[in-house]
């Protein structure tokens, strides 16, 4: 048996979150993620269903031959073929663990399965000792335990133990309960189930309610030892418990959850969602718990004035804690003078050298027009005019884009208007965005490095508009710029420019600062 305070972290993404994506993953990928869980400190990943497919069990195997330090696993109906499919496929691991599972709700027993409750226990059991052939490490799902009447469910969870399931895993299929009656399922199972000491009580939620989270917490402090879950979350219809989340609430939370803990190195969540999210294409929200980008950003003034005087005020965990460097203050309509003066003393202005009121109005009215609002455009407040900051030294005029094809390169000609001179470059590039971005640094003479290109569609529909946003780097200093069009080769030259016009003021402002000292 783990130690009784450890909650053992089992990770689905590359089974159940595979699941809901549009379009499967291939092997290389699933490794990458694989290795990824296991440098995160995963105790057990889920690395797929052998016997749906020869991609599957070819990934399941190849991650087993790779995966050194965490339990790998591979799901299994209550049928033969599957069972020794998971063998075929994990056996060249030193450690394995097969999961086999069935339904236990009257719903599923009846209607889907076409049995009744006694042929359900024979095949659970004859499945269980099948799989612990193979190893003694076997788990147990009572598929939507959920809905299952509670007698039924401790017969069964009696009956899978006595047949050798070393984890009994109670999954919320359809994220149906609430957190005290979920928990109230677990403490049940432990009050009437004679053998549950011989055993690891899983669970695996669903979020179809918004419960995941709650129902795994609530299930640990009712004696669960084992929490089943994907990072960010992903899975089938709303997704499962993020493990993000139960990791750094166990940890936030521990004196509360009578300091149980996990072996989930905290440091590695951050980089560990943003792979996951790149390889599946499946963006983090903005206002995701733990690993959006809203996360740990401030916009309010309240917030604001309260965080620059102690984190604590409004933040319970740090961005330090998951890899993140720092948080971010977001510059909008809605901060305050406290904030504005925060930024300008980190920018090494002294406060008698400019009048914050003064200031603080012209970035309402900034702020008011772009929406959010950067240091290199608060700098640019102080030293420029109201028309050098409403003008824009480059201004797009036109642009011919052939976006190649076979034997074709792809190639840009784009015409700006620079200081009121009309200028055209052509360029070629990998794809019809970098030739034009090409276009763009010749014309302009800023060669900055992109970090960041992101498209979002504003509405719906052939005639949708895409706001490009992207983000760069030059002189050490990131800028920022966003375009909006319904060609979105044009929304990014639009962006480009953007960034380059306030790269562009940044570059007077340093110049001024230069011939003052």
């Amino acid at each position: 048996m783990k130690n009784d305070k450890q909650i053992i972290i089992f990770d689905t993404t590359l089974r159940d979150g595979e699941q809901a994506l549009q379009q499967s993953l291939n092997i290389n990928q699933k490794l990458q993620i694989a290795l990824a869980l296991e440098n995160l400190g995963v105790d057990v990943i889920e690395a797929g269903f052998p016997v749906s497919s020869p991609g599957d069990f070819n990934s399941v195997q190849t991650i087993a031959k790779n995966v050194k330090n965490s339990t790998v696993c591979a799901l299994a109906r209550a049928v033969d073929k599957d069972i020794d499919a998971c063998y075929e496929a994990l056996k060249i691991a030193s450690r394995f663990r097969i999961h086999t599972f069935i339904a236990t709700s009257t719903l599923h027993v009846k209607d889907k399965l076409k049995k009744d409750f006694d042929e359900i226990i024979t095949m659970a059991q004859k499945a269980i000792k099948r799989a612990r052939n193979y190893t003694n490490d076997v788990e147990f799902s009572c598929e939507d335990a959920g809905r299952t009447p509670i007698d039924n469910l401790c017969l069964m969870v009696e009956k899978a133990i006595e047949a050798g399931a070393t984890t009994i895993n109670i999954p919320d299929t359809v994220g149906y309960t609430l957190p005290y009656e979920f928990g109230h399922i677990i403490k049940t199972l432990f009050d009437k189930v004679p053998n549950i000491d011989k055993a690891i009580i899983s669970v695996h939620c669903h979020n179809d309610l918004g419960m995941a989270t709650g129902n795994s917490l609530s299930a640990i402090i009712q004696g669960a030892r084992q929490i089943e879950c994907t990072i960010n979350g992903l899975g089938e219809r709303a997704g499962n418990c993020a493990l993000e989340e139960v990791a750094m609430a166990i940890k936030t939370r521990a004196h509360y959850m009578n300091e149980l803990y996990t072996n989930i190195i905290h440091k590695n969540i951050a980089k560990t969602s943003k792979l996951v999210a790149a390889i599946c294409n499946e963006p983090v929200p903005s206002h995701k718990a733990i690993v959006g980008s809203n996360a740990f950003s401030h916009s309010s003034g309240i917030h604001q004035d309260g965080v620059l005087k102690n984190r604590q005020t409004y933040e319970i965990i740090t961005p330090q804690s998951i890899g993140l460097h720092e948080n971010r203050m977001l510059m909008t309509a809605r901060s305050g003078r406290a904030m504005i003066k925060t930024c300008l003393d980190n920018l090494g202005y002294a406060e008698n050298t400019y009048n914050l009121d003064d200031v603080y109005e012209r970035f309402l009215r900034l702020a008011d027009k772009k929406g959010q609002v950067y240091e290199y455009d608060l700098e640019a407040l102080m030293f420029l005019s109201q028309d050098m900051e409403d003008k824009a030294q480059f201004v797009l005029e036109n642009l011919n884009v052939i976006s190649g094809g076979k034997g074709v390169i792809p190639t840009a000609s784009v015409q700006m208007l620079i200081d009121g001179e009309l200028k055209t470059e052509s360029s070629t590039g990998n794809g019809p965005v970098e030739a034009v971005f090409n276009c763009i640094t010749r014309l302009t003479q800023i060669d900055c490095v992109l970090i960041n290109y992101i498209i979002n569609a504003k509405s719906s529909g052939v005639d949708a508009q895409g706001q490009v946003d992207v983000d760069v780097e030059f002189k050490g200093r990131k800028f920022h710029g966003k375009g909006l069009s319904t060609d979105v080769i044009e929304s990014s030259a639009q962006a480009f420019i953007s960034v380059c016009n306030a790269i562009y003021r940044a570059l007077i402002i340093e110049n001024a600062k230069r011939s003052e000292k």
